[in-house]
């Protein structure tokens, strides 16, 4: 379920900040999983061996892409799973629906895909009179709430127990105001279970394809992908072409990684593999492109195409964990996604690269080495070159520009600002100054360094 809004990121981050506490909230359950993460890594004498050997192994597979789907294609053929390729999101949509129209399908199950929510797969099918029902509890429950997921891994973790609770009791029946996550859980896995017996059809993401066999590995903690995937008559895996890693040996590499860096777990609870269909059954995999072809030619930016969709650098950023990930207004939020979603439509997405702090945190926990932060400032030279940068914030960089550039406007713009703090601090404690809105200007010092510094060593 994509996000349509016309305001920018700073926009929904202040409506999300209106409510402190689940700012607060929000900030603390993100900065525990981190926190997990950072345990477990260290268990890892290695790690960082671990996460260089995962960044050459996708260093590799960028280089050689065309061959490697090459090789992935004819494997897949030759175990019997039919395979397709989609230039865009549309066509990918358009290929799911039309295997479903074929076997006369109207329902679907549907585990965690992002690149599902990217393609506005279920907004798609829905117009065209098919139900599909998300089977992942996060996933769920969004979909019930008639929102996106605000997290790749954690897609409803905006939502507090008690929200959960009502929402349950509007649609799956359970008694009011009950938030005890037992009986939720148990409430959702009586509801899915009708859904995983009655549909014919399932769709899957892929976390790892293995070119040298052909096969697609699929990571989740519920099983509900599995569950889909046996008991339907037809499996349709998307799948973004960067998920491809060369052979079935790198896959150890990237399953260590994965989890540690997503939940601070030691592994997915079930890392399933695909290779070929059961008898009287099909698996049809939807190769897409949609804009990573075009990355994978920005020298600056195609090392964005190595994530592995842990979100270690959501959970770390301290933009994301106190602005919520709706407020991205793309299927991919944090950092990752500010890189990614540019890429797809420069002017709708020209705001995401300036919602970090280039702290660098991201970088610093990508299991793959990405350097996030050095893309994000990339970007953000791109863009405002393209001329996608507001007016407002050109001129105001311009005007800092020139102020830094000369120490005597430097020093005339300083007292100017102590002056206007000590007598006239109206002027400046205002809602017209965004710094004010969340934090106290500081108090006028008496002189400034410079002034104190030629006072005392003159």
């Amino acid at each position: 379920m994509s996000a349509v809004t016309n305001k920018d990121h700073a926009e929904l981050a202040e409506d999300f900040n209106r409510d402190e506490n689940r700012v607060d909230w929000h900030d603390e359950t993100l900065w525990w999983i981190r926190q997990k993460r950072d345990r477990i890594v260290h268990q890892i004498p290695d790690w960082e061996l671990l996460r260089e050997t995962a960044s050459q192994i996708k260093h590799n597979v960028l280089s050689n892409m065309h061959s490697y789907l090459q090789q992935f294609e004819a494997n897949a053929l030759a175990n019997g799973v039919h395979v397709h390729w989609a230039l865009n999101a549309q066509e990918h949509n358009q290929i799911i629906r039309q295997l479903l129209k074929d076997k006369q399908i109207t329902h679907m199950v549907k585990s965690k895909s992002m690149l599902t929510e990217e393609c506005g797969l279920n907004e798609y099918l829905a117009e065209h009179g098919i139900e599909v029902i998300d089977s992942d509890l996060g996933e769920r429950i969004v979909q019930l709430a008639k929102e996106p997921p605000s997290h790749i891994v954690l897609p409803c973790i905006h939502k507090k127990k008690e929200e959960i609770g009502d929402l349950f009791h509007m649609y799956l029946g359970t008694p009011s105001n009950v938030a005890d996550p037992q009986i939720l859980t148990e409430a959702a896995r009586q509801h899915l279970r009708e859904i995983f017996l009655t549909r014919r059809a399932a769709l899957t993401g892929v976390n790892f394809a293995v070119a040298e066999t052909g096969e697609f590995v699929v990571c989740t903690n519920e099983g509900n992908a599995d569950m889909g995937a046996h008991l339907a008559d037809i499996h349709i895996a998307s799948m973004g072409i960067e998920k491809l890693i060369p052979e079935r040996k790198h896959l150890g590499v990237f399953l260590r990684l994965l989890t540690r860096s997503a939940t601070g777990q030691p592994i997915t609870t079930y890392s399933s593999h695909f290779r070929k269909p059961r008898d009287g059954k099909e698996i049809h995999i939807v190769l897409v492109d949609n804009g990573r072809s075009e990355q994978l030619g920005r020298p600056d930016f195609r090392n964005s195409l190595k994530c592995i969709r842990c979100g270690a650098c959501m959970n770390t950023c301290p933009v994301y964990r106190r602005s919520g990930g709706h407020s991205y207004h793309t299927a991919v939020a944090g950092p990752i996604g500010s890189i990614l979603a540019p890429n797809l439509d420069m002017e709708k997405y020209a705001d995401l690269p300036f919602a970090s702090t280039l702290c660098g945190s991201c970088s610093n926990v990508c299991p793959v080495k990405i350097d996030i932060h050095d893309q994000l400032y990339k970007w953000r030279q791109v863009l405002v070159k393209k001329g996608y940068a507001p007016t407002a914030k050109k001129i105001g960089m311009q005007l800092m520009a020139a102020t830094l550039s000369s120490p005597a406007l430097y020093h005339t713009a300083g007292k100017a600002g102590r002056a206007a703090l000590r007598y006239i601090p109206f002027a400046i404690n205002n809602k017209l100054n965004p710094w004010y809105k969340h934090r106290d200007m500081p108090q006028a010092p008496k002189q400034s360094f410079r002034d104190w510094y030629l006072k005392n060593n003159s």
